[in-house]
């Protein structure tokens, strides 16, 4: 029950996000949507056999969660033993916390890293750039054997969702202006404003919206 309802609280976090970045960028909303619409077509649904083709979505939601992984702070660790982590002693039974924010854009890893750039993921494996932390620079979830146990569940829902959203609908903001980007610090990292945004139908057909 913790999972699913951990997983849920973050994973509609994580939607608003990427909604508010692609309503920021028109052309890669535009680039989303011809992927969909040259794999699915405008006469039917997504289905979960969909999502493994949707390479450009899947590299906006790693995007997303570079720029604004759902937990900033991941879960603090306590040393057995002391060590020195690049340069810096760690004592014995300290409280440390890993900050993936900060590193998701230090330029020292990343170039341009404040730049929302999603094909930056289309290059390397999809072990190199997963959710589960096997390059320490993107660790979103995570790593190793304390990654998020939701993960699994977070990546299979965001990307069905996103998909659904995206290729049902063309979406427009109210006052035509740019989206707030402002970010509310906590536990888990939200907008400071809700996102407001107005859908327009997309497919051919009323049934397909039943």
């Amino acid at each position: 029950q913790d999972t699913v309802v951990g997983g849920t609280d973050t994973t509609s976090t994580i939607i608003q996000w990427v909604m508010a970045e692609l309503l920021n960028h028109k052309e890669k909303l535009h680039k989303v949507q011809k992927e969909l619409s040259d794999l699915i077509g405008l006469s039917t649904v997504v289905e979960e056999s969909h999502l493994p083709k949707l390479r450009y979505l899947d590299a906006v939601v790693k995007e997303t969660l570079r720029l604004h992984p759902a937990v900033p702070l991941l879960l603090p660790r306590r040393p057995s033993q002391s060590c020195v982590v690049g340069g810096y002693t760690i004592p014995k039974h300290a409280t440390v916390f890993l900050n993936v924010w900060s590193i998701q854009r230090d330029p020292s890893l990343w170039d341009n890293p404040l730049e929302f750039n999603p094909e930056r993921f289309l290059n390397g494996t999809d072990q190199e750039w997963d959710f589960h932390g096997n390059n320490f620079q993107y660790a979103p979830f995570g790593s190793g054997r304390r990654v998020c146990a939701g993960v699994a569940l977070a990546e299979r829902t965001l990307m069905y969702i996103l998909a659904s959203l995206l290729h049902s609908f063309e979406w427009r903001l109210p006052d035509g202006e740019d989206v707030d980007m402002a970010e509310k610090l906590g536990l888990v990292l939200r907008k400071s404003q809700p996102l407001i945004a107005i859908p327009t139908p997309r497919l051919c057909g009323e049934g397909l919206y039943v």
